[in-house]
């Protein structure tokens, strides 16, 4: 692992969608699947499996039986009609190749991931790759954000529902250059809002609840830093008694119908927020970018945020 490799591949990620954006113009790479899908299943570790949370809950939302489970849980052999994603960008993860040894029936086997000759491509059904070239800096930072779009694809897919994918990838590059070619402006605030003697939390919606889980990841793997994650719903269940006794520092990702009730607590207790594509009332800084007010592009690109500050913390250390 390499931060100036990380950072490095933080600003390649514009042209890497772009990139994305045109293949799937081009073709769809899920039209191969088997029309009588009935259950999706997929299995991943860390990144992969955040991302896949958001996937399986959009598909549940639209009447499609669907979990998230752990690479390293033991399912039960999937019934009949059941199409497996295993997420995984190296394709090389143990637990998902051991996740592949246990009997699937006659379910489908769907690899996604980085690498279209590793092990797991090799064991599945169908491979979609992810296109998001070689991570230098040793940590998933396009390829999660690859995975997310392709997930957004298969849902699509599956639902015949949905954004047009293609031209969303291309909106998210220009939220992803937008936030890269103004760094000057926000990074600097940033740092100094969420440098606590705590840690770093991160707040998001449900349906967004992936970006707060790999910004914490950010924070704890490059820089090596305290981070957790929370559903903002659940926050006031679970994370704010912390608010009373720490130097609570968090990066908020708004759009949920409880962002109100966690921040009148955190105005209350001085705590510090940072918000990420909103304006909200209370919040110390804000952070906008090109796009940010449509939910998709959000999702995609405001990772980008934690990624450049766990950056910038790691060099500097």
């Amino acid at each position: 692992m390499n931060p100036d490799l990380f950072l490095a591949d933080l600003e390649a990620k514009p042209g890497a969608l772009h990139a994305l954006a045109g293949e799937l113009g081009s073709e769809n790479p899920f039209r191969a699947l088997p029309r009588d899908i009935r259950r999706v299943v997929f299995l991943g570790m860390g990144s992969s499996r955040y991302a896949a949370r958001v996937a399986a809950l959009r598909l549940r939302a639209a009447g499609i039986d669907a979990v998230a489970e752990y690479a390293s849980a033991l399912p039960r052999r999937p019934a009949p009609g059941t199409l497996v994603v295993v997420v995984s960008a190296t394709g090389n993860s143990r637990e998902v190749l051991d996740a592949l040894e246990l009997p699937l029936g006659d379910a489908t086997v769907l690899a996604l991931t980085n690498d279209p000759q590793s092990a797991l491509a090799k064991r599945a059904d169908l491979v979609v790759p992810l296109l998001a070239g070689v991570e230098q800096g040793g940590v998933a930072c396009r390829t999660f954000q690859h995975t997310l779009a392709l997930l957004l694809a298969l849902v699509g897919q599956l639902t015949g529902t949905g954004p047009d994918i293609p031209d969303l990838v291309r909106r998210t590059a220009v939220a992803s250059t937008d936030l890269l070619d103004r760094r000057d402006e926000w990074l600097d605030r940033a740092l100094d809002l969420l440098d606590g003697p705590h840690g770093v939390y991160t707040i998001a919606p449900a349906e967004r609840i992936s970006s707060a889980d790999q910004s914490a990841l950010m924070v704890r793997e490059g820089p090596r830093r305290a981070a957790t994650a929370c559903e903002t719903g659940d926050w006031a269940h679970v994370d704010v008694y912390l608010t009373k006794t720490l130097d609570y520092r968090a990066l908020l990702f708004p759009g949920s119908r409880y962002d109100g009730q966690a921040m009148e607590w955190i105005r209350e207790r001085g705590s510090t927020v940072l918000a990420v594509g909103a304006d909200v009332p209370g919040a110390r800084g804000v952070i906008r970018y090109r796009g940010d007010d449509d939910p998709d592009v959000a999702l995609l690109s405001e990772t980008l945020v934690a990624e450049l500050v766990a950056a910038a913390w790691w060099i500097g250390r």
